[in-house]
């Protein structure tokens, strides 16, 4: 869902990720952490998709204010605060969110994320420590009412 911000082309690339998996399997170091391995694939097969729509043209990505919230228990204000905080981070570029997504969401470490994307360990962390001050300038607060509306 990160990459896409679309719940149909996210069911997809994990649908090719778990196929292009199973056909080369045999590529599979044992010993290595295969979460890390699926998402190379994954981000792989995520490239690939974005240099066929530029091909294509015409294939956009959808606003994250589309997307639908998760049905997930919490109260309204938490899933708002939720959605508010996936709205900052849905508009970093995308080479800080996938840096973002990488090591605060899947616990990559910044090595591990680094040799996901195929770049050097230092553009990782220049791209979180970009990412950081981005989303503290429009930082988000838990259940603060937006202007003009009542608490």
């Amino acid at each position: 869902m990160v990459l896409s911000r679309k719940r149909d082309v996210a069911d997809d690339l994990v649908q090719s990720t778990c196929v292009r998996a199973l056909e080369r399997s045999a590529q599979f170091e044992e010993g290595t952490r295969i979460d890390r391995w699926l998402f190379s694939i994954l981000h792989s097969i995520w490239i690939n998709e974005l240099r066929a729509q530029q091909v294509r043209q015409g294939q956009g990505f959808v606003d994250i204010d589309e997307v639908s919230t998760s049905h997930e228990s919490g109260d309204f204000e938490s899933r708002r605060w939720q959605l508010q905080v996936m709205q900052q981070v849905g508009g970093l570029p995308e080479a800080q969110r996938n840096a973002v997504f990488l090591v605060y969401v899947e616990g990559f470490t910044y090595q591990e994320a680094a040799n996901t994307l195929a770049v050097p360990v230092g553009t990782i962390m220049s791209r979180l420590a970009t990412a950081r001050q981005t989303l503290a300038k429009s930082a988000v607060t838990p259940f603060q009412p937006q202007q003009g509306e009542k608490k």
